[in-house]
């Protein structure tokens, strides 16, 4: 009987080249297709897959000692909020490093994954892809990652608009907005990044609406990079660490209300804060002007809330993403991906051969948590992890979105996690595991059945194809 569990992890970016390596270092068969012609997912903005949001002016809004991968430290040399198109490069040479460029099957989409139910290769996946094979695996990582599916306004506001409309995903430099009347609609990152760019080519102070507020938290706090700060009392109940962090915010920055911003819709740790040094800076110069929420559209206007209007030639939707993973039936995902519950936000409840890593939302970076997931799955496809019994698992899924809803209300409680709780869960995790297999629990390696080996294959990436 075979030892080892063929995998395929669906996607190469920061989720799928972390799975691919853990399932390398215990010895697994894995393949990973991806999309695109390079490792990076989002990050690589030249990638032919043309999911990638990155754009010109972006970097790491969380700092590099808390976005690393534990196993791959970023340069000491690189500064504390790398670019993205360092971040491609330090993604690129993870992938190297560890020998996870080989084991990608670039130019590839997977257009289905669906559990064989029954004949010899019964509880075994079949993955379909795009150039027309099909391939059986005995587990299957989804990677894919959850922001590359633009969601905008819905239903869409009343009237029309004659001048241009885009959303975030398509934004790379400001030039588009040289000379033009921007807005810019929504309160993340990415907004408050668009914004201040296109403040310095618009034609006119940009305007910036939405309709709820968040806290604003720039880069450094007290000299030191914000999120640092934020680590030092990770210890602490989240309720302190929110009294404590909103206090320090207070007194560093002031409240959004003071800028003219709508008030935070939840506290700090609640509701996910915007990082930014710059946008402050702008809108105390005049140079982006907040704006209510949107009432209707007319012809070359945009009406507000409060009755103003103004004259607007390019409306930029930063309003998000939808959870997509299309090639997953509703027998998988159920009515929608953003409500799906998983054990330890990693494994389906129904079969734990089918794994998430990167499906969540977290309060910090997401290199790390990815990472820490990654080892989750490869130690239970090593057979040297054994996850709780079935009704245990859906009662701990129960209690977490139960808690999630208490803390985040109905804004994707089922995958929230807290950045610094979760990392300190996994270890104390993987422990409970190896308990379970020293009580009488059977490794997952034990189901296994014989599956004939892949064909031999090679990568057509070469690491010069993403350079500084």
């Amino acid at each position: 009987m075979r030892k080892s569990a063929r995998v395929a992890v669906i996607g190469a970016g920061a989720a799928g080249l972390a799975t691919t390596k853990a399932l390398l270092d215990v010895g697994a068969d894995v393949v990973t297709y991806e999309k695109g012609d390079r490792p990076g997912g989002l990050w690589s903005q030249h990638n032919s897959s043309g999911l990638s949001a990155a754009y010109d002016s972006l970097h790491l809004n969380t700092s590099k000692g808390r976005t690393e991968f534990a196993d791959h430290p970023m340069p000491a040399s690189w500064v504390d909020y790398p670019s993205a198109e360092l971040v491609a490069v330090y993604l690129t040479d993870y992938a190297n490093t560890f020998g996870v460029t080989e084991r990608i099957r670039f130019g590839t989409t997977v257009l289905g994954v669906e559990r064989e139910e029954s004949g010899s290769h019964r509880g075994t996946w079949s993955v379909r892809c795009e150039d027309g094979t099909t391939e059986r695996y005995d587990a299957v990582v989804v990677a894919n990652g959850h922001n590359w599916d633009p969601r905008r306004p819905e239903p869409g506001y009343p009237g029309t608009f004659s001048g241009v409309q885009m959303h975030a995903h398509d934004y790379r430099d400001a030039e588009v907005f040289r000379d033009r009347r921007v807005l810019v609609v929504g309160m993340g990152n990415s907004a408050m990044d668009i914004a201040v760019d296109a403040s310095y080519v618009a034609a006119s102070p940009v305007l910036l609406s939405a309709r709820h507020g968040v806290h604003i938290v720039p880069k450094y706090l007290f000299g030191r990079p914000a999120d640092a700060t934020g680590g030092a009392i990770a210890g602490l109940p989240w309720r302190m660490r929110q009294r404590l962090a909103e206090t320090m915010l207070r007194a560093a920055v002031g409240r959004p209300e003071a800028y003219g911003l709508p008030a935070p819709a939840g506290g700090l740790f609640q509701n996910h804060p915007t990082i930014s040094d710059t946008i402050l800076h702008r809108l105390t110069h005049g140079e982006v002007v907040p704006r209510p929420g949107i009432e209707r559209l007319h012809g070359d206007h945009v009406v507000f809330t409060d009755g103003r209007s103004d004259k607007v030639d390019t409306i930029v939707w930063a309003t998000g993403y939808r959870v997509s993973i299309p090639f997953l039936s509703a027998r998988w995902l159920g009515t929608d991906p953003e409500k799906m519950q998983l054990h330890h936000r990693v494994f389906h409840l129904d079969d734990p051969s089918l794994a998430f890593v990167g499906l969540m939302q977290s309060t910090g970076a997401a290199l790390p948590i990815v990472e820490a997931q990654a080892k989750l799955v490869a130690a239970h496809l090593s057979g040297t992890y054994a996850l709780p019994v079935e009704s245990e698992r859906r009662r701990i899924a129960d209690r977490a979105l139960r808690e999630a809803r208490a803390r985040w209300g109905e804004k994707r409680p089922a995958m929230r996690i807290d950045f610094d709780a979760y990392l300190a869960s996994v270890p104390g995790e993987l422990r409970a595991g190896r308990k379970r297999l020293d009580d009488g629990a059977s490794p997952f390696v034990s189901r296994l059945v014989p599956l004939q080996p892949r064909p031999a294959t090679t990568s057509t990436a070469t690491t010069d194809e993403v350079t500084t």
